[in-house]
């Protein structure tokens, strides 16, 4: 009995340090500020649309003389290092001295759009020294449209740290998530001609079958219904000459041809009297 409650101590054990491995080894991704029932339905989706980029990861050098020198690390809703635990979405690191900062965090997270823009906003950073009154930082990312481009161009455009409050690092990167759909809707006048051209090949095609495998039809006889339209050309034609016609029917002629009719025998006169005797 003993045993058998050990075998299931064991087993209990087993099962919960792989659900706690699971759980830590699943990445935490975006969390709106505010109350989960808070998020709107517009966050909600435009979270969505970036989740094709929550796989990627983005990095740009800043050189500045040589005091300043870092590296930026940015991911799409996802921490940078998921083993530290420490939600940075965007981290800055020295690259004199190792130093870590976290820029923003995905925990504290904004976001909004415009026609062809997606702006994602990482709030939570770690504290300002003596710059910003010792807020802490935030990130601004603006994600430009781009179609054809997944992504690409991350890039630090500026970091706002003069003022008293609400400094911020502004970024920018190009895909194809920022765009609006495509209107992929055909006008009247393309379904009519589509409806159109559709019932013609369906007319050319399966009259010309009946008439080769049916009626047993050869040459130009296969098209289908050739007299109708043989006939029809020819009433086309006399159409055309009536309507584009400028003189009466029975007017005659600008000019007769010369027939054998006008061409009398010829005379016997001769010019002999104008020769010299």
């Amino acid at each position: 009995m003993s045993s058998h409650c050990h075998t299931s101590a064991l087993l209990l054990v087993f099962m919960a340090l792989a659900v706690s491995g699971a759980e830590q080894s699943e990445e935490r991704k975006c969390d709106v500020i505010g109350d989960e029932t808070s998020e709107s339905q517009m966050e909600r989706a435009l979270l969505m649309k970036l989740e094709p980029l929550s796989q990627m990861r983005f990095n740009v050098t800043v050189e500045k003389g040589k005091t300043e020198n870092y590296v930026y690390q940015f991911r799409v809703c996802r921490e940078v290092n998921s083993t530290t635990h420490d939600y940075g979405g965007l981290v800055q690191t020295d690259k004199q001295n190792g130093k870590t900062t976290v820029i923003g965090r995905i925990n504290e997270t904004q976001v909004f759009n415009g026609s062809d823009w997606i702006m994602l906003i990482y709030k939570g950073g770690d504290s300002y020294g003596s710059h910003c009154s010792g807020e802490k930082r935030r990130a601004v990312i603006m994600i430009s449209c781009k179609r054809g481009v997944t992504a690409s161009s991350f890039s630090i455009i500026s970091e706002e740290r003069e003022k008293e409050q609400e400094c911020f690092y502004l970024f920018e990167m190009d895909s194809s998530v920022a765009c609006p759909a495509e209107n992929s809707h055909l006008s009247v006048g393309s379904i009519l001609l589509i409806t159109f051209a559709s019932l013609i090949a369906v007319y050319i095609i399966g009259g010309f079958l009946y008439q080769r495998l049916v009626v047993g039809a050869k040459g130009m006889e296969q098209f289908p219904h050739f007299a109708f339209w043989q006939d029809l050309g020819n009433l086309v034609a006399d159409g055309c000459d009536f309507v584009c016609r400028s003189k009466p029917r029975n007017a005659p002629a600008a000019y007769r041809g010369v027939g054998d009719d006008q061409l009398g025998e010829e005379s016997e006169e001769r010019d002999d009297h104008l020769l010299p005797m």
